[in-house]
């Protein structure tokens, strides 16, 4: 799971110039927050806890403005820049390395 996070910061620094900490993009980079949530909204979609996957993709949604159907199929190295607005439903598959803006 960690490795997993640093890999998600990695990603930020290669594509994001902007980005000066580990800190910063921790804390106030919602795309990441967005991307984070899905993982979680996933794996309970997968354990057939769709109810509870749904209540954390709204959650999510309310405070990163990033909508993430927890059925979407998403892989590694996703960045989503500039998010607000942003919505991916269940049939979306986006594979490794991409970089979304809004």
């Amino acid at each position: 799971m960690f490795d997993r996070i640093r890999e998600d910061i990695r990603t930020v620094f290669g594509k994001d110039p902007a980005a000066r900490s580990i800190l910063e993009v921790m804390l106030f980079y919602p795309g990441m927050h967005a991307i984070w949530a899905h993982r979680l909204a996933g794996l309970l979609w997968r354990w057939n806890l769709k109810l509870a996957a749904r209540f954390v993709s709204h959650f999510a949604r309310f405070f990163t403005a990033v909508e993430i159907h927890p059925g979407a199929k998403i892989g590694r190295r996703f960045f989503i820049d500039h998010g607000f607005g942003v919505v991916i439903g269940e049939p979306a598959e986006i594979g490794d390395e991409v970089l979304m803006y809004q």
